[in-house]
């Protein structure tokens, strides 16, 4: 599931100036292997998502990517995926996935994301 061989599609908020700086650091520091990852602007693909089984609402509210397999991952199974491909984000993506870090940094993350989508009327 984790190999640095496989593509994956990354659904990120194009109407969010935070996440297109993330995506642009992320491709900085995967390099070549960023090529591997297809960045798709959710907005106004909500029927597109909902084919995926995905509601429209969470992805705005929780990355999602998908698996070459198709697989859908979600919140911070989605990070720990995508930085585990980046040499310098790996110990992150370790530390993200330590079960005494994770419900904190997930509980944190949720409410980062609420106050952004409230505070540009979204939510």
């Amino acid at each position: 599931m984790r190999n640095e061989q496989l593509s994956l599609t990354v659904f990120y908020d194009g109407a969010c100036p935070r996440c297109i700086k993330d995506r642009r650091l992320y491709e900085r520091l995967a390099g070549s292997l960023g090529k591997q990852v297809k960045w798709l602007d959710i907005t106004g693909q909500d029927e597109y998502l909902k084919n995926l089984g995905i509601d429209p609402l969470k992805a705005l509210s929780e990355l999602h990517l998908q698996l070459s397999n198709g697989q859908i991952l979600s919140e911070l199974d989605a990070y720990i995926v995508l930085m585990e491909r980046v040499w310098l984000l790996k110990l992150i993506a370790w530390l993200i996935s330590l079960p005494i870090i994770r419900p904190y940094l997930s509980k944190l993350y949720h409410q980062r994301v609420q106050k952004r989508l409230k505070a540009t009327g979204r939510l």
